[in-house]
């Protein structure tokens, strides 16, 4: 083989290396959306989200009709009522509101999906690390609301259509039913959520709450603990949290043929001389 044909070679197969080298994947664990009752396939900007909802607007997993229902007292999302024992205060209400806005809007859940077994979902979320400020809040402006349930998923009495208290239970102060923000934020929702000492802005716990004119805090911190979560696994893939791109390892064939590209540009080098 002549030198400037195996040089040409050489140069060719360097430059496919390259190219395989950088090539990323779609981190399959970020700006997704969950297989569940509302949930758009995948998300997108939604110009006309109502009210609490709004923050999502430039990429979310809810649909405008979604935003709306979420605000109102029987929504037809779920048939929830949330006065099933007398008259929700609104200080209170605006958590649920957003709680649900974050869970139907999000596309930051990614690493908290988990399978699910009910009949209206497929998938739900599990462990979520909330904010400190988040959980604790929603504690502080419902302490003096009244419940019959510690978990709001199940139980119910749905005979009339909506949830009613189970027959022979009681209403009580939501500071009896949760002693502690820790337990309203992971009891609530069947650990949907997990209670954390992290605060807003530290880029490790999930913001209900925030301004979307800083832009939204939760894509950094879905892109931490997807990295964290591949870390921990035992994926071939290597993902940075900085990048949230999982690097593609050399195609086997590309492999194969590197000890070829080191022999024809060695020739290369020394046919030049």
């Amino acid at each position: 083989v002549g030198l400037a044909v195996r040089m040409g070679m050489g140069q060719a197969l360097l430059v496919l290396l390259a190219a395989s080298t950088v090539m990323t994947v779609k981190d399959p664990l970020l700006n997704i959306c969950m297989d569940a009752k509302h949930h758009k396939t995948k998300p997108g900007p939604e110009g006309m989200l109502h009210n609490q909802c709004a923050p999502w607007k430039d990429n979310a997993c809810c649909t405008a009709n979604t935003s709306s229902e979420a605000h109102k007292d029987q929504s037809n999302l779920y048939n929830f009522n949330w006065n099933h024992c007398g008259l929700m205060p609104l200080k209170c209400k605006r958590h649920f509101i957003q709680d649900t806005c974050l869970y139907e809007c999000s596309p930051n859940l990614g690493p908290w999906i988990d399978q699910a077994d009910s009949s209206w979902r497929r998938e739900r979320i599990l462990h979520v690390p909330l904010c400190k400020e988040d959980c604790e809040e929603w504690w502080e402006d419902c302490k003096d609301y009244v419940t019959c349930k510690e978990n709001w998923h199940k139980g119910w009495n749905w005979a009339t259509g909506t949830n009613r208290c189970p027959w022979g239970s009681m209403c009580r102060p939501f500071s009896e039913v949760f002693p502690r923000p820790k337990d309203l934020c992971e009891k609530i929702w069947s650990n949907s959520y997990k209670y954390t000492t992290e605060r807003r802005g530290s880029g490790r716990c999930i913001q209900m709450w925030f301004d979307p004119a800083q832009g939204n805090p939760n894509v950094v911190v879905a892109k931490y603990y997807a990295w964290k979560k591949r870390s921990s696994s035992a994926w071939v893939d290597n993902v940075t949290p900085e990048t949230g791109k999982a690097i593609c390892p050399l195609p086997g064939p590309i492999l194969l043929l590197l000890p070829l590209v080191v022999v024809l540009e060695g020739a290369g080098g020394r046919g030049s001389h």
